[in-house]
């Protein structure tokens, strides 16, 4: 921020007129030379700032001024490109920037000025800068000292407010730190107290024009502002640029992505699922459906609701919304896996035939995204009676099929039940561990064996490490683009449910009726890659974390960042430097460690990596643009100083 500097006694020229080419003669004598410069610039009717000159500068989407230093001046677009004291570089209309000079405070009042002294029992002596008795204070020094409180209230403001940033995985680090000390807001607070209540009072009696009582009001509601301690951004009412293809894009996805699951796992139950034999055979529509299979999904969704209501494991707050407010979450999403795994070994000591989810295991996947085409539709009739400030940043557009897709409503509720968090772990992550086991189990039923082939102890071992992963990190997930920016709808809602669970487990799957035996050196080899992978996407998540809540640490000293106007630094060095998104590198390396068990007799079992690349640079480019939107100039200067995106040297 800037430091309050005094005003210098200068001579002030009036004017009463804008400024315009046929100006009458001005004289410039005895005048400063610094003031015969200003009234030059002044002149000119093009441009009013020169270059190098230190000026306040509006942050975009923000009433906060900052002090900024003029760098250039395009004549074409008539834009300033200002610079920032954190180094942050942005182009602002001329009318977003003001001079210093309508910032800079007056001398400081004397002591009578307190609010002890303005008490009943006041003393009858006067400092020099209070005026004489009857004399009424001018207006310009009433001004000022409005001027002076609301810049004290935007530098609060300042303090207190810091945008969260957009993660973009389904989970990706660990999440901020969510408590904040106010402590200098609270005795900021009690020390213009008395001076509002008193002002306010004595305007009530004030014979004030008009005009000037308006801007009283706005003066007046910013104090307001500032007593309630809201500080958080005003959220756009409209969607204007849609994703997935806009409109017709979300309306194919609807029908594409089911019929996607389905010629998966319909391919997977040939003996020859090459690309050569499609399509493949339709079974029967009434096969599709069962009411007992439906019945057991219910159950099974249920089950994970009443262990998600359970009062066990810690609250923690999530990242502030539009309003201000912050949502609380229960993390017992590990308890619940535990709990799970309890519960199917039960079942398993008491020989209960586990096989019959993969005899009806596409039956399962119709009950799945007919249930999630249900959970679809309630969800957006419920968001149409939402208030305003619910509505997700992403998925309020107007079109109904664009807003059914992406998500209406940001975190749906019922009572403190939140849907899309519950789903995001619970069900589908859960299921998909408890799927690949019942693969491995018909496995050895149907070939006949006594242990399970080591492809298939390779598939469940990696993907339980990386569920166990997640559900033991669960409170990372509240930083990242699910929840903070996307709605619950049929993107979330089918992927959740239906695509994690069935699509994930496609290997496991592949592998019952498709044996591959793999040499212990092949396998040795696959456990050393998928190693490699797990600790890049671990590490950099945990640097990444380390960094945001303690920039710091003296263990983190060797890491250079880039200041942002934010708040947060860009890391340039360590993973961070090495690529910008070493988490969604990680990510693919441990994806191909996955496929590999499978063989390559098909590419069936690859279709996982394929899509994962495809989504991860998907994602991508949609961090970029909201980074790129967020951060400004400094985002460019960290794309330059780390060209690579994720893969190094190649993309």
């Amino acid at each position: 921020m800037y430091q309050q500097q005094e005003h210098q006694a200068v001579p002030k020229l009036k004017l009463t007129e804008q400024p315009s080419l046929a100006l009458p003669p001005v004289r410039y004598d005895g005048l400063p030379k610094n003031l015969i410069f200003c009234c030059r610039i002044w002149k000119m009717p093009n441009r009013r700032f020169a270059d190098g000159e230190v000026v306040m500068g509006r942050w975009p989407g923000s009433v906060l001024y900052y002090e900024v230093q003029v760098t250039n001046y395009d004549d074409v677009t008539h834009l300033y490109t200002v610079k920032y004291k954190d180094g942050t570089e942005l182009a602002l209309k001329e009318s977003d920037i003001k001079s210093q000079s309508s910032f800079k405070p007056r001398k400081s009042q004397s002591s009578s000025s307190s609010p002890s002294r303005r008490s009943t029992s006041r003393s009858r002596s006067r400092s020099p800068g209070r005026p004489a008795k009857g004399r009424r204070r001018s207006s310009s020094q009433s001004r000022e000292r409005k001027d002076d409180k609301k810049k004290i209230i935007q530098e609060t403001n300042l303090a207190l407010l810091k945008p969260s940033e957009n993660n973009t995985r389904r989970y990706n680090g660990e999440p901020d730190s969510t408590e904040r000390n106010d402590t200098s807001s609270k005795i900021l607070e009690q020390k213009l107290k008395p001076d509002l209540e008193i002002e306010r009072v004595l305007d009530k009696y004030s014979l004030r024009p008009r005009e000037e009582e308006k801007k009283k009001e706005e003066i007046y509601s910013e104090k307001k502002v500032f007593e309630m301690v809201k500080t958080t951004e005003k959220v756009s009412s409209k969607t204007k640029e849609l994703e997935f293809g806009g409109r017709f894009g979300t309306f194919v996805l609807i029908f594409f992505l089911p019929a996607t699951v389905f010629y998966l796992l319909l391919m997977c139950e040939q003996d020859d699922p090459s690309l050569m034999n499609f399509p493949p055979p339709m079974p029967a529509l009434e096969s599709l459906w069962e009411a007992r299979v439906f019945g057991v999904f219910l159950l099974w969704f249920f089950l994970q609701a009443l262990f998600y209501l359970l009062p066990i494991g810690k609250v923690v707050e999530g990242l502030p919304l539009s309003n201000g407010t912050k949502l609380q979450y229960r993390i017992n999403g590990f308890y619940a896996f535990v709990l799970t795994a309890a519960i199917i070994g039960i079942l398993l000591y008491f020989q209960f035939e586990l096989h019959y989810l993969y005899e009806h295991f596409l039956q399962f996947a119709v009950s799945a995204a007919v249930f999630s085409m249900g959970l679809s539709i309630y969800l957006y009739i419920r968001s149409l009676k939402a208030p305003e400030e619910d509505l997700a940043p992403g998925g309020n557009s107007g079109y109904l099929v664009y807003d059914f897709f992406t998500g209406h409503e940001l975190n749906p509720r019922i009572g403190s039940f939140d849907l899309k968090y519950f789903c995001e772990l619970r069900p589908g992550l859960i299921g998909w561990v408890v799927i690949n086991l019942v693969m491995l189990l018909a496995e050895m039923k149907i070939h006949n064996q006594s242990m399970p082939s080591l492809s298939m102890i390779l598939v469940n071992s990696f993907q339980l490490l990386y569920v166990v992963d997640a559900l033991w990190n669960e409170e990372a997930v509240l930083t990242t683009m699910d929840i903070t920016h996307d709605g619950f709808g049929f993107m979330l809602a089918f992927g959740d449910l239906v695509w994690v669970p069935f699509v994930y487990s496609l290997q496991a799957f592949y592998l019952v009726g498709h044996p591959t035996a793999i040499s212990w050196p092949a396998a040795a080899a696959i456990i050393i890659l998928n190693g490699i992978g797990y600790y890049i996407f671990r590490s950099a998540n945990s640097q990444k974390n380390s960094f945001r809540r303690n920039p710091a640490d003296p263990k983190l000293a060797y890491l250079k960042f880039i200041p942002t106007a934010t708040g947060k630094g860009l890391l340039v060095t360590g993973w961070w430097g090495f690529v910008r998104h070493p988490n969604y590198l990680g990510d693919i390396i441990m994806a191909l460690a996955w496929s590999l068990p499978c063989g390559f007799n098909h590419i069936l079992p690859y279709f996982y990596v394929i899509y994962f690349i495809c989504l991860l640079v998907h994602r991508e480019a949609r961090d970029e643009h909201h980074c790129k939107k967020k951060y400004g100039l400094a985002w460019e200067r960290y794309c330059r100083r780390v060209p690579y995106r994720i893969f190094p040297y190649i993309y």
